[in-house]
């Protein structure tokens, strides 16, 4: 089972965290849930390197 690290739902179901996104942040991983993931995709994009976009 995995929790949500924004909003705190969970997942059980294999099939469905394929829609989950990962990060790292400050040497810590962190999962989000498919609704968090596309709520704040754009941030999530903002905040990687130029490198890439390269």
């Amino acid at each position: 089972m995995k929790t949500c690290d924004f909003c705190g739902c969970y997942e059980a179901d294999p099939q469905r965290l394929l829609a989950w996104t990962t990060a790292v942040e400050r040497g810590r991983a962190k999962s989000f849930c498919e609704a968090c993931s596309r709520r704040y995709v754009r941030s999530m994009e903002a905040k990687l390197d130029s490198d890439w976009w390269a």
